[in-house]
């Protein structure tokens, strides 16, 4: 089958590369040149495991090809992926531009019959918004379709090869078993294609997502009252997360959720539904908990050091929103970092993959260490932020050498507390009563 992805970030490039991958004749378009001339090169605009063997794979095999042209990628194609940003506007909403811009210049290439797909996550009412669009442009028959994708970052090759379900809202019938039929390669475990209303699909990402966050909001909250009454945050995860009814996914606590989807499309479904008459109590508390929960290192690190951290050196270890991806969007580490600097301390910090995304933003204001053992030497606190494999099992002897002060403030909770303090550390996680370093 001919088919057209449009935008070639996260989504379209993996769902794009998986279709070509799986014998379809894929071409990825994208509006920036730069970008389509470095997938054209072998190159990759994003960094998520095991992406560029499939790209350069499948282009050099000849189903996978990039452009920024319309009339080249639209003609032909069977099902056409409308896979933009779909950014906040200072509402909080999403800003359907991108989208828009993609449906009113396809229109006029599409063949009869071809199925847009908005696999973008988009308000309630979006898909129905494009077919209006499309058809203020062209009188060519063709079929609408809701498709959300359920991609993590880090993870997405086997998100989108190993579905939990793949899910599709349509009108017709027809339109729904040409998607199945493109699906299919990737539903041969039984896993199910659920076809339902275009309204009913768009809201159903949107809803997966805000009940993931409202888990993460609600560890959160309650590890910090553990903090307070001497629980233990990891000891009350497991006794709440052996009931069927609650289960373990989502359910660590941290130092707040972030990247391109979360703290979006919780606003954003708050805005529909106070544009619908719903007042968004949860939704709202959810993302005011979150933002809040960004602020927990610091508070701790400032305590530490009687509440100024003017004139020390804080090593910062974990730069993106999540392990396995250089996504540096609304991360939890941008929020301590700027705090730090503002309050008068020097900051130096490392990350596997994310420390060119962070320069763009912080330029020369921190220090930037290639190894993470090297943003120890001369500091007074180490605090985790993102919980990275290479993280997990460090040398704390040589840590302790390297550092003026053994003090670790764990925002991802790596370490075993008391382990730590027999090691000689001063250590408070997320959830946990801080342990002094033992005499032990």
């Amino acid at each position: 089958m001919k088919v057209t992805m449009i935008g070639t970030g996260y989504v379209g490039l993996v769902t794009g590369t998986c279709f070509a991958e799986s014998g379809n004749d894929v071409t990825c378009l994208d509006v920036d040149q730069k970008k389509v001339d470095l997938l054209n090169g072998g190159g990759i605009p994003i960094y998520e495991p095991g992406l560029t063997e499939l790209v350069r794979r499948n282009s050099e095999s000849g189903r996978l090809k990039f452009t920024t042209d319309y009339s080249e990628a639209i003609p032909g194609s069977k099902c056409i992926f409308i896979c933009v940003g779909t950014p906040q506007d200072e509402s909080g909403a999403a800003d359907l531009k991108y989208v828009q811009s993609a449906a009113e210049q396809m229109a006029p290439y599409l063949d009869k019959d071809a199925v847009v797909i908005c696999k973008s996550t988009v308000p309630v009412g979006t898909n129905r918004k494009v077919r209006g669009w499309i058809q203020a442009k062209t009188d060519t028959p063709f079929y609408s379709a809701s498709n959300p994708e359920f991609l993590k970052e880090g993870a997405a090759i086997d998100d989108f090869t190993k579905p939990d379900r793949v899910v599709v809202g349509v009108d017709e019938a027809a339109a729904s078993e040409i998607v199945e039929e493109l699906y299919k390669p990737f539903l041969r475990t039984e896993k199910p294609y659920i076809s339902m209303g275009i309204e009913s699909a768009e809201m159903v990402k949107y809803a997966a997502n805000c009940m993931l966050a409202t888990k993460i909001s609600f560890i959160n909250e309650i590890a910090n009252i553990c903090e307070q009454v001497d629980a233990d945050i990891n000891e009350v995860r497991k006794g709440i997360g052996h009931d069927a009814r609650i289960g373990f996914s989502f359910l660590f606590p941290g130092v707040g959720y972030g990247g391109s989807c979360f703290p979006k499309d919780v606003r954003a479904m708050a805005s529909v539904a106070e544009e619908n008459g719903v007042k968004p109590r949860i939704l709202r508390t959810v993302d005011e908990t979150n933002d809040q929960q960004k602020n927990v290192l610091f508070e701790k690190i400032k305590n530490h050091f009687d509440g100024s951290v003017s004139g020390q050196t804080i090593a910062v270890w974990g730069l993106s929103f999540k392990p396995r991806t250089d996504d540096i969007r609304e991360a939890p580490s941008l929020v301590l970092i700027r705090q730090l600097l503002e309050a008068g301390a020097t900051v130096k910090v490392s990350d596997p993959v994310a420390i060119e995304n962070v320069k763009h933003q912080l330029g020369d204001a921190i220090e930037y260490c290639e190894h993470h053992y090297d943003a120890c030497d001369g500091a007074d606190v180490l605090a985790i932020v993102t919980e990275w494999n290479e993280f997990r099992n460090p040398d704390f002897d040589y840590i302790k050498l390297k550092m003026n002060s053994p003090v670790i403030f764990d925002g991802r909770n790596l370490y075993d507390r008391h382990q730590m303090a027999k090691r000689g550390f001063t250590y408070s996680g997320i959830g946990l009563a801080a342990l002094p370093a033992s005499d032990e």
